[in-house]
């Protein structure tokens, strides 16, 4: 039995008057009410359209009891050990309907006095102060791990037995598909394996991903990200592939009967357009995971109260979508003002971000966060705190050898031949330059090869236009020297470097000035 039902069934024992149970499954939550108690109590659902109906065969009881206030007082008059469940009942619990307030208030003296309990079944959450007390409130979760092994089995076994489709999936990828099942509801659950089958002939993760993107779009505060950058994408930063590649199978059962945790998340920081987006959209890749990116602008948006509100919803949602990633890009400009946030808002942003950070040290939902940063001087100290991330990376400018790998990838992708470029000296001209830079210069490049090819069809590009290009950029290594440099003194004794190679030499630093 579901935790959360057992709950329920106790507070019925316990004579609880009303409990509100928050879900938007009214199907599947009356359907799990159905065998509690089962042979003990009578049990009727009402609705503002059908009035009370029978909650086993569905037969109306009555035909008077379609107005709320009616529905109340037959509630109160009635003499059978007997549960109610009232769907979506927080519409009449508003200023304007003072008398439903009222008879709720006195109705629950009655009912903690008798064998009846009220169940008010609704997804949204709407409770006037005067019912507070007598309201006790119970969030109901979406089908756990278990039930959606229930419902995959079932419509597995069906497609089987109809020998509509031969289906064959390892455990591997029967619990991967499982997990990724998980945070959609019963009904979205049987849909998506159905559209799966009908659309792929096999069960596809693709389709419930898709499935996932839609739910998230409707939020406004998290956006889908889909994600094509490979590992291979990614220019050296050695020591951060292999710690990502690690625990690529780390959110696996088998992982937790091994006695590993969940992965937590990681913070990279370091220099501009050196990789840090870039990595973050490989993780999701490598690890098959949604992509989703907190816009933190977003939560500071609306009336007062409602930033609290948005990043509950927004947590809520990444840990329903589980497992996932959590992308927070720039995270020292979206909480900007933190330390003075009493004296400029109220206290809105401080409270918003002690929320954010109360839920990575305690959160136990397998949402993998990786926050980017730029200005480290800026980031509050309790943030950098051992426990809210596994590591935290610094990417530094790319060295000689990490260059020639992010040249080799740019030109590659834009279908050259690599061999036909003098990579040494392009290697060379480009120190100091970071990977978006060299990225930025080969794409100026091609508008001037392409130029070229215009008048003469033969022309194509070569390594004297990158150079020019290379030529005609100022590094931002150059007008930020001094800040670069205070960045990686700061990250030498705080942080992991992400490359192979030593990046707080003395030869990096000399690389640096010249």
């Amino acid at each position: 039995m579901i935790k959360e039902l057992e709950q329920v069934n106790i507070m019925i024992k316990a004579r609880y008057p009303i409990i509100y149970i928050v879900s938007s499954e009214e199907a599947r939550v009356i359907n799990l009410i159905k065998h509690i108690g089962k042979d003990e109590k009578k049990k009727y659902v009402w609705s503002e359209t059908s009035g009370f109906r029978d909650i086993v065969d569905y037969e109306q009881i009555g035909d008077e009891q379609i107005d709320t206030l009616e529905a109340l007082r037959f509630i109160h008059d009635n003499k059978e050990n007997a549960l109610f469940i009232l769907s979506d009942f927080h519409s009449f619990m508003t200023e304007m309907d003072h008398e439903v307030i009222r008879l709720l208030k006195e109705l629950s003296i009655v009912l903690k006095k008798s064998r009846k309990t009220v169940i008010i079944l609704s997804s949204i959450l709407r409770i006037p102060p005067e019912l507070e007390k007598e309201i006790t409130v119970v969030d109901f979760p979406l089908p756990n791990q278990e039930e959606i092994e229930t419902i995959f089995e079932k419509i597995h076994f069906k497609m089987i037995n109809q020998k509509k489709l031969e289906l064959h999936l390892s455990e591997e990828q029967k619990e991967q598909f499982i997990k990724t099942l998980m945070g959609l509801t019963q009904n979205e659950i049987e849909n998506v394996l159905y559209k799966s089958l009908v659309e792929k002939k096999e069960y596809s993760l693709d389709v419930i991903i898709q499935e996932k993107e839609q739910i998230i779009r409707k939020t406004g505060i998290l956006e889908y990200f889909h994600s094509q950058e490979r590992i291979e994408h990614v220019g050296g930063l050695s020591h951060l592939k292999s710690w990502i590649i690690k625990r690529k199978h780390a959110f696996q059962d088998k992982a937790r009967e091994f006695g590993l945790p969940f992965p937590k998340g990681l913070l990279l920081i370091g220099i501009q357009g050196c990789g840090k987006s870039l990595s973050c959209k490989a993780i999701a890749n490598i690890w098959n995971f949604p992509l989703l990116r907190l816009d933190v602008g977003a939560l500071f948006q609306g009336i007062v109260g409602s930033s609290e509100n948005n990043i509950r919803k927004a947590i809520k949602l990444a840990e329903s979508i589980s497992p996932c990633i959590l992308w927070v890009d720039e995270i020292e400009k979206g909480f900007a003002g933190v330390q003075s946030s009493s004296f400029s808002d109220a206290g809105t942003t401080a409270r918003v971000f002690g929320t954010f950070l109360t839920w990575m040290q305690e959160k136990t939902a397998p949402v993998f966060v990786v926050a980017t940063a730029n200005n480290v001087n800026v980031l509050p100290p309790e943030f950098l705190r051992k426990g809210r991330f596994d590591e935290i990376f610094f990417i530094d400018l790319p060295n000689k050898k990490e260059r020639r790998e992010i040249f080799d990838i740019h030109l590659t992708r834009r279908n050259r031949n690599t061999s036909s470029f003098d990579l040494d000296t392009l290697v060379d001209k480009s120190n100091r330059f970071s990977g978006a830079e060299i990225e930025s210069a080969i794409i100026s490049a091609l508008f001037d090869a392409y130029e070229e090819k215009l008048n003469n069809e033969n022309a194509d590009l070569e390594t004297y236009h990158i150079l020019k290009s290379l030529e005609k950029l100022v590094p931002l290594s150059t007008f930020m020297k001094e800040e670069i440099e205070k960045m990686r003194k700061w990250a030498s004794k705080r942080t992991r470097p992400a490359s192979e190679l030593e990046i707080f030499s003395k030869d990096r630093s000399f690389e640096l000035e010249l």
